[in-house]
């Protein structure tokens, strides 16, 4: 049953991304914002903990994740580090992901060549 809610979960995320994209003028790079956002406000008030212990990986996997991971690492470095923290928590709480992120693009940059369309 798990797997069936993440599945349900990510799913309706991504759908409406779909539908942001064919029925908006929003660019990509908006909508990613938009749901990077939405993860962050989220976890603000207390809604993605329990949402993402009901749809496990069905939240977490889409870009909402990442907001939401760096709105608790925001918010954990100031209960550690104080004022500090809202500078350095987020960019701590998501750094693994973002290390693998720019060594994958090298690597496959290294393999591929771009080309226009």
């Amino acid at each position: 049953m798990n797997f069936l809610w993440c599945f349900l979960i990510g799913g309706a995320i991504c759908f409406i991304g779909q539908i942001l994209i064919l029925k908006t003028n929003w660019t990509p790079a908006r909508i990613l914002v938009s749901f990077v956002v939405i993860g962050a406000f989220l976890q603000a008030i207390d809604v993605f903990e329990p949402i993402k212990t009901f749809a496990g990986s069905g939240i977490t996997v889409p870009i909402t994740g990442f907001g939401g991971t760096m709105t608790k690492g925001v918010f954990d470095a100031i209960d550690k580090d104080g004022f500090v923290g809202i500078f350095t928590g987020g960019l701590t709480s998501v750094a693994a992901g973002v290390a693998v992120a720019i060594v994958s693009g090298f690597i496959m940059a290294l393999f591929f060549r771009s080309r226009s369309k």
